[in-house]
Order: structure tokens, then sequence, then C-alpha cells
């Protein structure tokens, strides 16, 4: 019992954090950094180099660049501490994200389990298009953050540029506290404005080593006043005893304003701001500080709710050792060595290895063979986890990603994650019979690690289609199934995943009759079907009255609609948002059977569909594409061409930026065509919008070359 409540007694000194950003922001670096500081690696890995400890995947080295979140603990103490030589190290548990929109996956999950974010922006670049999405991901969370305006070292960069784009076009209430000394190659540290202490690193000592004084430079003085002022102005604003205390002109305490900037922080009132040059080894350690001072430990968070799967009654969860065990798995991993690993955050109570655990969201109860610490791709193995903690378990067989698992005594189900549809598919075959059997397997692993990617098969040619969020994503997922699966296959051309829907209401009725020698076939159905709002979905509606066709078969005659559904009507896409109704129909004491309604609902689906004026939605992406200005007037006539709404054009220091909405359809190799537009120094950055209507030339245009035989003129 006393390991328990020395175990409780830290819970106020755990942190889940999870760095998040634009690509290329510096997420990575600042991780290898943190780690490198807290002792957790004796050498800074370099992303060119490929040798960081959290990109270990083959491809990321290759790449450089974050496919998937890699979790990792460490240990830090405070400055303060350490220069009292008081040895007090709180616990950080860190989800480092990756920036490519085609892994918005790995960012969502990690964001659902995490505390606080510590959010990475380019000094120079100010808020990106990734930044707002990531950015708005948390705030869909709420989860507190802090934000880190990095490269301060880098041609351009500029600190209160970024905080005014931080202010602008993420809507958020910035505390800037530090300025930073210098900016581009004679940036040399930081103020801290609330002790006023000059904060430098040296060149030396990978910046393990820094020097702080009260020596602030003569030209900063009046401006490190002003900005002092402007943050506890900030701060006494959110909290009304600090307010009258500072409004009747006496100045609050640092440990004052620390405590009240803590509370706003975790009640998401304002967003303490940072600087640095994580690859210049600059920066880090102020940041680590401020993770211990500001972001909230589970104590701060006291609570999780959820509903209980038994009476639909909202469920509350105390994020403490002694509440029944709740958590959430939210990430599945295959190892090669240990196998299935189901990265799980462990909200209350404990978990032990060799337990039975209850999966809520399945009903059903899975055994725990171990659980491990994880450390990027190494682990290390414990016997029990506690809440508060995030923790990868082995010999989970069922669990898949958003499931909640907890004690059976005490079931609770806690929001699952959402996850973006696929816009985009390609087919892929297996080259010999071999690689048949193999690519099953693969197929059936990759979709339990990543939700966003998603496999079908092709039933009128025989082909496997795979489908995910963008060319990146299904690229490294053909690229995984061949070395670490070891198959063989041939890929076709990335394909945009259109779906099909019905403008209008129509009825229609489905008879399938057979009669051969002894018994035959008797189904008959009427639907009515109409559309509904787009993005929700499929809705099947039972009206039948007074048992014209019995229970057991009106379930035969939702399947035939789903199949439908699924395979599509107007040129094999599936069917979206719509509801349809059965009302109607017959049966035959003899004949009837779950087959034949099947086949009658199918009949009568597709009648009605092709009454209801049937059309195609396309998926429409957000591009924006940065380009020097004297191009800006070639590359938005491109995109005009291409069916595209311009948003609008921004500057920014040497650049333009422009804002479009394009169909995906339209932007087949539009990398090469930038490239040639802009003799190479143009870039653009695409993520999923919304889907619209095709426009009905083009529609015509596709019916055209269509082989679809599940169409019926």
């Amino acid at each position: 019992m006393a390991d328990q409540t020395t175990r409780h007694a830290e819970l106020d000194k755990i942190r889940n954090i999870g760095i998040i950003a634009h690509i290329d922001a510096g997420k990575t670096t600042t991780t290898e950094r943190i780690l490198f500081y807290t002792g957790k690696t004796y050498k800074i890995g370099d992303i060119d180099e490929g040798n960081t400890q959290m990109d270990w995947m083959e491809q990321e080295k290759e790449r450089g660049i974050t496919i998937v979140s890699a979790a990792t603990t460490a240990f830090w103490t405070h400055s303060e501490k350490v220069a009292k030589n008081i040895e007090d190290p709180y616990r950080i548990n860190i989800i480092d994200t990756p920036g490519h929109v085609d892994f918005t996956a790995e960012v969502e999950r990690s964001l659902r389990v995490l505390d606080g974010g510590i959010t990475v922006l380019d000094a120079e670049e100010g808020v990106q298009s990734q930044s707002e999405t990531v950015w708005r991901q948390a705030d869909k969370y709420k989860v507190p953050r802090i934000c880190f305006v990095n490269k301060m070292d880098k041609l351009g960069a500029d600190f209160l540029a970024t905080v005014k784009s931080i202010e602008e076009r993420l809507g958020a209430n910035p505390a800037i506290m530090v300025l930073p000394i210098g900016a581009e190659s004679s940036y040399v540290g930081n103020v801290d404005l609330l002790t006023k202490k000059a904060i430098r690193w040296g060149s030396e000592e990978l910046g393990a080593k820094y020097e702080i004084t009260d020596d602030i430079p003569g030209d900063m003085v009046s401006q490190v006043e002003e900005y002092r002022k402007k943050l506890i102005e900030k701060i006494a604003e959110t909290d009304d005893k600090l307010l009258e205390k500072y409004l009747g002109g006496e100045e609050p305490t640092i440990d004052e304003l620390k405590k009240a900037l803590r509370a706003a922080v975790i009640a998401y009132k304002l967003v303490p701001i940072y600087a640095g040059t994580s690859l210049r080894n600059k920066g880090v350690q102020p940041l680590l500080d401020a993770v211990i001072d500001y972001l909230p430990s589970p104590v701060d968070l006291g609570e999780v709710k959820g509903i209980n799967p038994k009476t639909e009654a909202p469920e509350v969860r105390k994020l403490i050792p002694e509440e029944a065990l709740c958590g959430l798995a939210f990430k599945i991993q295959i190892d090669p060595h240990v196998g299935k690993l189901t990265y799980f955050r462990v909200y209350s109570g404990k978990v032990q290895s060799g337990s039975y655990i209850h999966n809520s969201s399945k009903n059903n109860t899975e055994r725990i063979g171990r659980i491990l610490l994880m450390h990027a791709n190494t682990r290390e193995e414990i016997k029990e986890a506690y809440a508060g903690e995030i923790v990868a378990l082995v010999g989970l067989k069922e669990t898949i990603t958003g499931d909640t698992l907890c004690d059976e005594k005490s079931p609770i189900v806690l929001e699952k994650i959402t996850f973006p549809e696929p816009v985009i598919s390609l087919a892929i075959e297996p080259k010999t019979k071999v690689d048949q059997e193999k690519l099953g397997f693969a197929l059936k692993r990759l979709t339990e690690e990543d939700p966003t990617f998603q496999v079908k098969s092709n039933h009128e040619t025989g082909q496997t289609i795979i489908s995910g969020i963008g060319e990146l994503q299904l690229e490294i997922m053909v690229d995984r199934m061949k070395r670490e699966f070891g198959v063989l296959a041939n890929v076709g051309a990335p394909q945009v995943a259109y779906k099909e829907t019905v403008k209008g209401q129509a009825e229609a009725e489905g008879k399938y009759i057979r009669q051969s020698g002894g018994r035959g076939q008797y189904g008959h159905c009427y639907l009515r079907i109409e559309p509904k709002p787009r993005g929700e979905g499929f809705e099947f509606k039972n009206a039948i009255k007074g048992g014209a066709i019995p229970a057991e078969f009106i379930t035969s005659v939702e399947k035939g609609v789903k199949e439908s559904i699924e395979n599509g009507v107007l040129l094999g896409y599936p069917v979206v948002d719509v509801k349809v109704t059965l009302y109607d129909g017959s049966y035959h004491d003899v004949d009837s059977s779950d087959v034949a309604f099947k086949i009658a609902a199918s009949m009568a689906f597709q009648s009605a569909s092709k009454k209801a004026e049937l059309t195609l939605l396309e998926p429409v992406m957000l591009v924006e594409v940065t380009t020097p200005s004297e191009y800006m007037g070639d590359i938005i006539g491109d995109l005009s061409a291409k069916r595209s709404q311009i948003m609008g054009t921004e500057e920014r220091t040497r650049a333009t930026i422009i804002k479009a909405m394009v169909p995906l359809a339209e932007l087949s190799g539009y990398a090469t065509t930038l490239r040639s537009m802009s003799k190479g120094r143009a870039s653009y950055y695409m993520e999923p919008s919304h889907y619209e209507e095709v426009p009905r030339n083009i529609i015509e245009g596709m019916l055209a070359k269509s082989t679809f035989t599940g169409r019926v003129e």
C-alpha cells in the first residue's frame, strides 16, 4: 500500500505532453534536445544524419520526416532547484508527433490522451497551415499548450511577428515570457521577463551550460520594461485577487504570478510564448522549466468523463490510483520482437501484467501479457502502471484504436477518437501466390495500426484497393509491406476517392422470384430513398407495419442495401449521405429466404437511386502555395484552370502565400508543375477540406469512359 501512496504523491510530478507543429518547424530536433538535456541520451541525434532517437523507422531516417508518433519518458529537475542542489525530478512523458497532413491520425490520437502540448513554430515562417490544423485539433480536445518560437538563428527570424501571427491566425491569447537577445546569426539567448534576467548560451558544450545574469543589453531595457508590464497585466487580468493588488499599485510577487499563470494556462486563457533554436542548442532548458511550471499534471485535470455502457448515464472517474481502472487504447503498433503493442493511457486506477482487463467498447475481456514503458522503439518491462501513466500493453488481440479498457465491475466508455475520411486510393496486386497470402496478413496489421488507412476488395476486377489521406501515406504503406512483411506487389496509379449520393427523393419496388423444381426464392420490398445533409452518412429506417415482412428478413433487406451502398450505383463508388426507408413488402411462407430479400433490397435500392438524381462527390483540398512574388500571376492562372476557388493571398517577409480550394482530381503531378513554373522556388502544402458535387459535364465524361457493370442505363 505504501508503494501506491508514494506513487499517488508523485501524480502532481507527471506531465503527459506532446510536441505538435507544421512540417520542418523542428519538432523532432526539439525532442532530441529535451532527451539530451534530461540525460535520456548521451549523444544529440541529427535528422540529416538519420540518427535521431524518435525517428527510428527506416523510412523516417531516409526521408528525414516523422511518420509515427513516438513515445518516451524523461525526468527533469527545475533549473531553480538545480541551482540550489535540490534533487526533485518530474516525470515527463513525451509524444513526438508527425507534421505531414498524411499522418494526421497520429496527431489526433496523441492529442486525445495528452494533458498538455508544446507547439513549435518557425521564427521566419510564423504560423503555417499545418500549425493551424494541429492547433484546431488541440482545441477540440481542450489541450493547454505552450508555444516555442524555434529557429531564432534563421535568416528572416522575427519573434514579435510570429507572436502576432499566433494571435491573428490561431486566435490565441499569447503571454510573452521572454524576449530574444539578437536574431538570426547574432541570436545568443533570451531575457526572462518575469525575473528580468538575461540567459545566454555559450557556443560549446552542446548548450548544456548557460549563464543567467542581470546584464540586459542597453538597447533592450525599455522594451523589457514595456513587455514585462504587459505580461503582468495579462496575468493579473485572469485572477481577481491579483488584479485588485495590481490596480492598488502593488506589484504581485513572482510566485503569485507563476501560480496565476499556471491556472490561466490550464483554463486555456493564456498561452506562454518562449523562444530559442533547438538545432543550435539554445532555449530548450527554460522550455522544460515552463512544462513543469505551467502545463497540467493529472491532478490539475482532476477527472475524466464517460458513459456507463449499461445505463447510458454519465460516469466520472477521478484521475487517481485508488479509483476503479479506466484508460484509453490510443495506438496500435506492430513490433517485430514482441508482436502487437497497444499504447494505453491510464486515466484512473492501476493495471498489472498478467491480469485481465475489460474492453467496454467491445464488451469483451482480454489478458495483459506484459506492460512496457516505451522509449521510441526501445522498451523497459514493468509489473504495473498507475493513473497518469502512458504505457504499452502486450497480449491484447481484439482491442483497436479508441477502445476504452476498464475494470469489468465498474464499466465506463470514454469519448472515442474521430479520424478524417480517406480521399485517395490505389489498386494493389500481389506478384505471386505466396505474396497473395502475405498481403492479406500485412493489410490487416497495417489497418489495425492506422485508422485512416482502409482496405476494400473490388469484386468487379478482383483487385485490392487501399485508401488513405495522401499519396505519401500510401507510398510508405506499400514500402512497409515490402520491408516488414516481405510482400512484393504491383501498384496502380493513385486514384481519387469519389463518393456517390442522391439529390432527390424516390421510391422503388424490388421483387426477386425464382421458381425451380422444389423450393423457390421469394423476396419483395418497397424502399424510399432521400438525401441527408453532407457528412451525415447512411441511415436505415424500418417503417413496416402489420408484419408485411417478418423481422428476420428486415435485417436481410438492410444487409442488401448496405452491400449496394458499398459497391455504388453510378460508377462503383460508395454511396453516402442517404436515408433509406423500408415501408412495405410481402413474403412467402415457404420460399422467402435471407438471400432473396437481400437481392430484392439491392434491386429496389439501385432502381430508387437512379430515379433520385444520382450524382458524384469529389474531395476538395485546401492548397497553400508559398512562392516568390514574381511567379504569383502564373501560379494563380494555373490554379484557376484547375477548377479552383482562390481564397486569397497573403504577403510574408520574402514570399507570397496563395490559398485556394482545389479538387483533388486536378492536382495529379502538381509538385512537378509547380517546380517548373517557379524554377523550383515555390512549395505547396495541401490538406483535405470537404466533399463537393462534381460538375455534370465531368460526370458525363467519366460515365463515357467507365466500364462499371453495376450501372443499368
